[in-house]
């Protein structure tokens, strides 16, 4: 697989445009229909090299790959351009997970909240993530002088970054967040940078034609559907850049947070319903599949059924220091694999500045959830400066384990910072090298019957904050009694839904 990809990558770099890719059809709830799993993959290179058609099972296992053929012994085709179908969000749509909404309470105080969309295309080896983020909504505007003594430093703006084929990067950032939306219950947003003349700003989800006629820069985001076109600002001197990027691309959830038949989980248990222990983090889709274009740096990508994921972040600001890994491009398993692991340092409610270690790993698979968190079991880790991402973690019942290694030099994102406001905090890569195993346990703890033993070339893999002046090993710490609080089966949003007048937001 990764010699037929690398191969091809180079091919598309040399394309203009480039990246047209045709998945068989899977579909699953809200419209989308879940049929047999599609042909393996056959690509082949039109003779105007302007595009690229293949048919893969979703997840990218199985590369059937025809050789390349040269221009001058391949006929000239054509095809279809890629059409992504657009539905509106419904109500009490399958697989919502908790904290879908958007948190902002009013107040004053400082607070963040930010997103991130990934759609992996394993047929050219290469991820697109699309990150979106507001820092203190409550001031629409940047603070005045007067705004400032009274409610101290604020970071104000909305931002919108992604990190695209190749490792380039764009980001458009407004301190002014006055044309900023969000649903307070579900995963829907948006915001406009530029409306066309004589055009108010959308204030909510609105038909792709609609967005397009009044939004000339700026993004909307659902479960479903994530379109935009955003200009780079030039404040990313340290980074190779693209000018400008437009996408419109429709997804198909497979798996939420927890098992397919259950009800989905808050990932940071039921305490986070509450501003306590920020910031929060909640993975919102584990694993999709989507649909649509990515016009980028002159390239049209265009995918069918690309494997895609999305997640939250909302409080103060980003923790102290934190690493993460993340994957849904995946060689050896029978059927869709997602995997979310992540570890930081974060800040314990308090008058004193202590902090504790946090962590997860979080693994779906035919249709089940392994959870592996600090109250039902231990997570440790030993993560190097850059370079080297190693997890080992248990419950009662499994024990996993990752390894991810790259040597891609990474691409500096920025991050809501407390300092700093959105500012460079973190370095990212999507081509990460990763292996993943899951074992049942025996009587005795050991290791049993190998539930899962796979491996992955497209690993999304991150450090941020620090200082990271040596590698990072820990372990989860938080003390029993806060464990059995946070691992208590205790329902929000069953509660909430008997006074849904008090159900806080995002919830």
């Amino acid at each position: 697989m990764e010699a037929n990809a690398m191969s091809l990558r180079r091919e598309l770099q040399l394309l203009r445009p480039a990246g047209r890719i045709s998945v068989g059809d899977r579909r699953h709830a809200s419209g989308c229909s879940l049929s047999a799993r599609p042909r393996s993959l056959r690509l082949k290179v039109r003779s105007d090299v302007s595009s690229i058609s293949a048919t893969s099972s979703a997840n990218g296992i199985e590369l059937d790959v025809s050789p390349l053929q040269l221009p001058h012994d391949t006929e000239r085709r054509t095809s279809t351009p890629v059409s992504p179908v657009y539905l509106p969000t419904p109500p009490n749509r399958e697989l919502r997970t908790p904290h879908s909404g958007y948190h902002f309470d009013g107040s004053t105080r400082k607070f963040f909240e930010g997103w991130y969309f990934k759609v992996s295309i394993p047929e050219v080896r290469q991820s697109f993530c699309f990150m979106y983020s507001v820092e203190s909504p409550a001031f629409t505007k940047k603070l005045g002088a007067l705004e400032a003594v009274q409610y101290g430093t604020r970071s104000t703006g909305v931002g919108a970054q992604i990190l695209g084929a190749d490792d380039k990067y764009i980001c458009q950032y407004s301190e002014e967040s006055q044309n900023f939306w969000g649903s307070r219950h579900e995963l829907m947003l948006g915001n406009t940078f530029l409306s066309a003349k004589g055009s108010k700003p959308p204030n909510k989800e609105i038909p792709p034609e609609e967005f397009n006629r009044k939004v000339l820069e700026g993004f909307q985001v659902t479960p479903l559907w994530n379109q935009g076109f955003i200009r780079d600002d030039g404040r990313s001197n340290y980074v190779e850049t693209v000018e400008t990027a437009r996408w419109e691309y429709s997804t198909c959830p497979v798996y939420g947070w927890g098992d397919v038949s259950s009800t989905q989980k808050s990932s940071a248990g039921w305490l986070a319903a509450f501003p306590v222990f920020e910031p929060h983090w909640q993975i919102c889709m584990a694993g999709g599949l989507s649909t649509g274009w990515i016009e980028w740096d002159g390239k049209r990508f265009e995918f069918q059924n690309a494997p895609s994921y999305s997640e939250k972040n909302w409080g103060g600001a980003f923790p102290r220091k934190w690493f993460w890994v993340q994957c849904n491009v995946f060689e050896g398993a029978n059927g869709d694999v997602a995997l979310t692991a992540a570890g930081g340092l974060r800040q314990i409610p308090g008058l004193s500045e202590t902090f504790e270690n946090a962590a997860l790993v979080g693994v779906h698979y035919g249709g089940k959830f392994y959870e592996f968190v600090p109250w039902n079991g231990v997570v440790e880790w030993e993560v190097n400066t850059w370079g080297f991402w190693y997890m080992t973690a248990e419950n009662d019942t499994h024990k996993v384990e990752l390894e991810a290694t790259t040597e891609d030099p990474g691409t500096t994102l920025r991050a809501p910072t407390a300092e700093a406001g959105l500012a460079p905090a973190c370095k990212d890569t999507c081509f990460g090298e990763l292996k993943l195993q899951i074992w049942e346990k025996r009587y005795d703890g050991s290791k049993g019957k190998v539930i899962l033993n796979v491996t992955s070339n497209m690993a999304a893999l991150e450090v941020g904050g620090g200082p990271w002046f040596s590698t990072w090993k820990g372990k989860t710490s938080s003390p029993e009694v806060l464990n059995r609080a946070v691992g208590a089966p205790i329902n929000m949003e069953g509660f909430f839904g008997l006074t849904p007048f008090l159900k806080p937001p995002g919830l």
